[in-house]
């Protein structure tokens, strides 16, 4: 018999010392973080603390000053020909190619991907169908809502079924039916096998969604874990609060009371 330890499993997405700065502001600074196999993983943070930089950084957007990603053991950065295929992204505010209806972009995401036409066809079908983007698929994305731009964008994502989704604010300015669909989306995926990393700002929605939550702040974690620890018997926006140093500090604005002219 072996006394060798059993070797823990690869993460999905294994983040070390990264940096970025932007002048003379840092964004990112020193920041590590494991996201295990499988999981549905919340990444939340006030606004600047850095997580949309994080994002961009792992899935090989914006290259980082300083550290290290490997999704499922591979380098984002040194091979990302390897690297690329295993991931799904939806960025925030990347340019999108509005002047491509929204079946043609789901198309051009699949062939980047080096996917035939006959395999993305079928796939394209399915995804404007359970996105409710099936009246939509001839229209220019440069007239659609904002809304509809998100889920165009999710199903590009979606196309080449990759092991690990990371998804920015996937749920801003799209309506409850539409979310609701797409929760069963990730869902499903996370239940084949699928890792799904999301930013949002919505606490209930990580909360009700998530089994793994990371806290960033000024650039760095400041808790990471399971929802539940994390939570350490508080709510999430309760203990998100006290982690971020905010408190219950409220300037009040006397002077905005209605006017009785």
């Amino acid at each position: 018999m072996s006394d060798r330890a059993p070797t823990a499993p690869e993460p999905a997405l294994r983040l070390r010392g990264l940096v970025k700065r932007f002048g003379r502001t840092t964004a990112v600074a020193g920041l590590d973080l494991d996201i295990p196999a499988g999981s549905f993983y919340g990444v939340v943070g006030p606004n600047g603390a850095g997580k949309t930089t994080t994002l961009s950084m792992a899935t090989g957007l914006l290259t980082p000053d300083a550290g290290e990603v490997r999704v499922h053991g591979v380098d984002v950065w040194a091979t990302p020909g390897a690297a690329a295929p295993l991931l799904g992204v939806l960025p925030d505010g990347v340019q999108v190619f509005d002047r491509l209806t929204g079946a043609e972009l789901i198309g051009y995401a699949g062939l980047l991907r080096g996917m035939t036409r006959e395999v993305i066809a079928p796939r394209r079908e399915d995804l404007l169908t359970a996105l409710d983007l099936k009246a939509a698929g001839r229209t220019l994305v440069a007239d659609y809502s904002a809304g509809m731009t998100k889920k165009i964008m999710l199903a590009c994502a979606l196309v080449h079924a990759p092991r690990v989704l990371v998804l920015d604010e996937p749920f801003e300015a799209v309506d409850p039916v539409s979310a609701r669909a797409i929760r069963a989306i990730l869902t499903g995926f996370v239940a084949a096998g699928g890792t799904v990393v999301l930013s949002s700002h919505v606490m209930a929605l990580v909360e009700q969604m998530c089994d793994h939550v990371a806290v960033v702040a000024a650039g760095r974690v400041v808790a990471a874990g399971t929802v539940t620890d994390v939570s350490a018997g508080q709510g999430l926006e309760q203990r998100f609060v006290g982690l971020v140093g905010a408190g219950d500090r409220h300037e009040e604005l006397t002077w905005l009371r209605p006017s009785s002219g």
